[in-house]
């Protein structure tokens, strides 16, 4: 076997290659994908998978922006849940989902807690699981102090 290619290089010639693949007809990117399989080592889905990407920039995406706009649950949702859950005696996820909408109730009743409109939607939209994962991070915190 030949010498190995750093992935630096790699990286490289991939970037050299790119545009000029998506822009080539199928026999010209079948030799162009030959080539990077004989340079690099690739497996032939590998390289096509890597020539058919976009230039990454290293700019934010669009993309990347929406995944991040998909977080839900702030730290006020995340506080209110555990003030909750505490005062249920630490209750699994799914028990405490059942039993969120009087708790919330009876807490704001009697003065224990008091939420803003949009958090309280939150808090009563969040699933059983998203309770356990938001709940969970307060357990380990306890543990590690």
């Amino acid at each position: 076997m030949g010498k190995r290619i750093s992935s630096q290089t790699r990286k490289e010639l991939l970037e050299a290659v790119r545009l000029r693949y998506r822009e080539s007809s199928k026999m010209n990117k079948t030799r162009i994908l030959d080539e990077l399989v004989v340079l690099t080592g690739y497996h032939r889905k590998h390289g096509v998978r890597l020539l058919s990407q976009p230039y990454d920039t290293g700019a934010k995406t669009v993309q990347d922006e929406r995944i991040r706009s998909r977080r839900v649950y702030d730290e006020a949702v995340k506080e209110a849940l555990i003030v909750m859950w505490e005062a249920s005696d630490r209750i699994c996820g799914k028990r405490l989902k059942a039993i969120l909408p009087e708790l919330l109730d009876a807490m704001e009743r009697h003065g224990h807690l008091s939420l803003d409109r949009e958090v309280k939607r939150r808090v009563l939209r969040a699933s059983a699981a998203s309770l356990d994962r938001m709940t969970k991070v307060q357990e380990t915190k306890e543990e590690v102090a």
